[in-house]
């Protein structure tokens, strides 16, 4: 069944408060289109907890630092729509960036401490934006649950704290990463990889394996990670922004395993960067 297409925020919800006064579950997946396996892995998740699904399909501006990377962003949004409807999903919401920041719009949102390093300093101003639209979306959406992957760990840790700071009533689910085959993590940049990239980059993953089992094995941490930040390179990346050991939650440096800890990283082969992490 084709999933209804709404584009403007009251239709949106009128079809929303219709299902809330008949007491029915609402999920949410947020998105940006150009979907694949690891979408639709939360969209099952959704799907198996709720009566009713929205997936969102946004590509939002306020998160890109680089104008450049905005118009590279794929976009299928026919494609995607017929993913959605072989899953059952009954509303695809895709409104237009006017409508979702219109004229005069002049608030943001801000997590501090979680999304101040790796991707934060990296990418400066990046995760306001990501807080500010996943804010919007909330509020649009009116959602009980929404599902989140934990590839982008750092991104679902700053949705995590803004629910929690500001007593939002929608329950955050982080669904587990989905790999290709190789290993490499799906993400919708992958697309953007050439044929000599996309077979090296699943050294990234498999460089990160070897230096938690490094450090799980007694090596101290700097050590495994400037070993992985080498494997990294000579397998044909570029560039290491990062790969670093965190604490899970709160994304401080850590030197051992006495707290759950979790690996991240960001590298760059072609123009393509990619970013992954894992439980150590």
């Amino acid at each position: 069944m084709r999933p209804e297409i709404i584009r403007h925020v009251p239709a949106l919800t009128q079809r929303v408060t219709g299902w809330r006064k008949g007491g029915q579950e609402i999920g949410v997946v947020p998105t940006m289109g150009a979907l694949h396996e690891g979408h639709l892995s939360l969209v099952r998740a959704a799907k198996a907890d709720c009566d009713r699904v929205i997936v969102t399909i946004f590509v939002n501006p306020k998160q890109f630092n680089n104008p450049a990377d905005l118009e590279k962003y794929p976009r299928t949004e026919a494609e995607d729509v017929a993913l959605l409807a072989s899953l059952g999903v009954d509303v695809v919401f895709m409104p237009l960036p006017a409508k979702v920041y219109p004229e005069g719009f002049a608030t943001s949102v801000s997590v501090s401490g979680v999304s101040g390093p790796l991707e934060g300093s990296h990418r400066p101003g990046h995760f306001d934006g990501v807080a500010t639209v996943v804010a919007k979306l909330f509020g649009m959406t009116q959602a009980h649950r929404a599902y989140f992957g934990q590839k982008d760990w750092q991104q679902l840790q700053v949705v995590l704290r803004m629910v929690a700071d500001l007593n939002m009533p929608v329950k955050i689910i982080g669904c587990e990463t989905i790999r290709e085959a190789d290993g490499l993590a799906m993400s919708s940049r992958n697309a953007r990889l050439d044929t000599a990239s996309r077979a090296k980059a699943p050294a990234l993953y498999n460089a990160m394996q070897r230096a938690a089992a490094a450090i799980r094995g007694g090596m101290p941490v700097p050590a495994a990670m400037k070993q992985a930040r080498a494997e990294v390179l000579a397998a044909g990346f570029d560039e290491v922004d990062y790969i670093e050991l965190r604490s899970a939650a709160l994304l401080e440096r850590v030197s051992d395993l006495e707290a759950p800890a979790r690996m991240l990283a960001a590298a760059v082969i072609g123009d393509v960067r990619l970013i992954d992490n894992i439980a150590v």
